[in-house]
């Protein structure tokens, strides 16, 4: 059973986007997925994946590595670009299938949304295959900051952060291990009637959060090990720095946003 899974994967190379400060891909990252949700014509919507594909060259990730990451994302988003086209009413109706009926406002939210959600995806994969687990916790610690005078534990959160993507791989691998030993002792999890196949995912989704609670009580006595303290004042091996660059790629962000909102 292979079970590949990108997410939280960097990958090392040398472009524009790596050596941006990652407190301006962050912020770049989320303006462009929450964009999506404000694209509602065709214009607006080719000027979306000009700005994210651009991103995607100026950061060299390979091709491979890129769509890897989408394809089971970009799966569910099939499925409900389906469900658009088969529930929605309204409109000229242009085909009939039994009871249901296809209309082309149904063919336009099925194209319309399904295509401006694979612009966020986009957005947030390449974030995570740019930016280090460390360089996201460092970048989300800095722009909570602020909010820690209200009473929120910013650096607690940002290191939650770092270490849910950090062992999302690490989980994976494990899941498709025991998945194969399972296989390998005669408890195929794809063979039998739908019943018989959750039963035998059973011992699975046991066995896996074993190792779960095993990796969380190791962490601990990590922690524990090297004294540290939730909320205590740390410094940084690599301070964080704005640079020209790292300005340059915000004024695109908002020079998008703009054009956006020009266009509808």
């Amino acid at each position: 059973m292979s079970m590949r899974i990108t997410l939280g994967q960097f990958i090392a190379t040398d472009s524009p986007i790596h050596r941006l400060d990652p407190r301006t891909k962050v912020c770049a990252a989320l303006v462009a997925m929450v964009s999506v949700f404000f694209i509602h014509t065709p214009a607006q919507l080719v000027l979306g994946f000009a700005f994210v594909l651009a991103a995607v060259a100026l950061a060299r990730v390979p091709a491979h590595r890129l769509l890897e990451s989408i394809v089971p994302l970009v799966a569910v988003i099939a499925l409900l670009s389906l469900f658009n086209l088969l529930l929605t009413n309204t409109g000229d109706v242009l085909a009939t299938l039994g009871p249901l009926s296809i209309t082309d406002d149904g063919v336009r939210a099925a194209v319309l949304y399904s295509l401006r959600l694979v612009i966020g995806v986009l957005a947030g994969m390449l974030l995570l295959l740019t930016t280090t687990p460390a360089q996201l916790t460092d970048a989300f610690d800095a722009l909570l900051a602020p909010l820690a005078r209200l009473g929120l534990h910013a650096h607690e959160l940002a290191m939650v952060f770092s270490l849910m993507l950090r062992f999302i791989p690490t989980l994976a691998n494990e899941a498709s291990t025991l998945a194969d030993a399972q296989t390998a002792r005669g408890g195929a999890l794809g063979e039998g009637s739908p019943i018989k196949r959750v039963r035998a995912v059973v011992p699975l989704v046991v066995a896996l959060l074993a190792s779960s609670l095993h990796h969380a009580n190791d962490l601990s006595r990590a922690l524990d090990a090297r004294c540290y303290e939730g909320g205590a004042e740390r410094s940084h091996w690599h301070p964080l720095r704005m640079r020209r660059s790292d300005w340059a790629a915000l004024a695109l962000t908002v020079a998008y946003i703009a054009a956006l909102i020009a266009l509808r």
